[in-house]
């Protein structure tokens, strides 16, 4: 089994293989053309950004700077922003729903390390897959960890250290995030109150 398939199992694997490096190397010069586009250019940068991730959706707005490990195990929906300093660390797979939006500095990291030393210094590790459902917001300087899954309609704190599954419906804050309360009527009647408001120039 190639490392490529292993990593992507989340089983251990070695990084310095040569199809991953070259996989690297696809990456960070796709990335730097997205870095060094103008810093209102986001068409250029979604043309880009459809070239790096696995698939995506239309109406993807992401601000520089950008980074990511591999960008082919991204999987983007439709209306997706993304605020300054987005990192990505995909290893494993990450899949994010429709119209979700990020806060700057925002980081999913699906690569991690053994616990035992001795294995870790052999260069071995592994990744575990990221999930983030449709109508999620995560706030700035969030970190979501290995394996988490977040559910639809979702608020992340910002801040937060995201370290277990999140279900659906809640606003979750914190280090380790914890649910806070769930999103409820109250709630959308108060921001259609607000919304008509606007419309009306009150």
């Amino acid at each position: 089994m190639k490392e490529k398939e292993k990593m992507l199992k989340g089983m251990l694997y070695v990084s310095s293989d040569a199809e991953l490096r070259k996989m690297h190397e696809i990456s960070r010069k796709l990335m730097d053309q997205i870095n060094a586009t103008a810093f209102n250019n986001f068409k250029e940068r979604e043309t880009l950004c459809k070239k790096l991730f696995g698939s995506t959706g239309n109406d993807i707005r992401i601000n520089k700077p950008f980074y990511c490990d591999y960008g082919q195990n991204i999987h983007i929906g439709d209306n997706f922003y993304a605020n300054f300093d987005c990192i990505l660390l995909d290893v494993n797979t990450i899949t994010i729903g429709d119209n979700v939006m990020f806060g700057p500095r925002v980081s999913i990291y699906t690569a991690t390390h053994p616990i035992d030393s001795e294995i870790r210094n052999e260069g071995l590790e592994y990744g575990e897959a990221v999930s983030i459902g449709d109508n999620v917001w995560v706030g700035g300087s969030a970190t979501i960890n290995p394996g988490v899954s977040i559910g639809d309609n979702s608020i992340i704190g910002a801040g937060s250290v995201v370290v277990k599954d999140i279900p659906e419906n809640v606003i979750a804050v914190g280090n380790p995030c914890k649910v806070l309360r769930p999103i409820t009527e109250e709630d959308r009647l108060y921001w259609q109150k607000k919304r008509q408001s606007y419309y009306q120039g009150i």
